[in-house]
């Protein structure tokens, strides 16, 4: 005799289906606060504020020429002891007022658009019993002062 085998009693559930993982939404960028914004320009700034101090020279802020303004009537305070008659660099030089102990010579002359051999050359001033004094960058122009020894 053959058997039958009954297939499985139907429950009344349905059979679960696989569940399909659906991604957690991304997350989204946070947004940067006003105060991030802001430091991130300031930062910029400064970078392009030092690469540009870089390339063009910091040091003509560092090393300000007190005396670029002076003119006839100004006073220049006490300047290294020069010996012999050769000109000789020096730092230092600034404009005081006339009546401190500190002023040494009178400007009594400026001329401008002096190359250094002409600073050098020492006619710039000749119409002065005078001492110079030049602010010329190599290779460039720059002013002569012409000074007497104040009294």
């Amino acid at each position: 005799m053959s058997e039958q085998v009954a297939p499985p009693p139907a429950s009344d559930a349905a059979t679960p289906q696989p569940a399909v993982a659906t991604p957690p939404p991304a997350p989204s960028e946070a947004k940067k606060s006003g105060a991030k914004k802001a430091l991130g320009i300031i930062g910029t700034i400064l970078v392009i504020v030092v690469i540009a101090g870089l390339k063009f020279g910091i040091g003509s802020f560092l090393n300000k020429d007190e005396t670029a303004d002076a003119k006839a009537g100004d006073c220049i305070a006490e300047l290294p002891e020069i010996t012999g008659t050769e000109q000789e660099k020096v730092s230092g030089a600034k404009v005081v007022e006339c009546t401190s102990t500190d002023a040494a010579y009178n400007v009594v002359g400026r001329v401008e658009d002096q190359t250094e051999a002409q600073a050098k050359a020492d006619t710039a001033c000749n119409q002065f019993f005078k001492y110079i004094f030049s602010s010329i960058a190599p290779g460039k122009t720059g002013y002569v002062l012409c000074l007497t020894k104040k009294a």
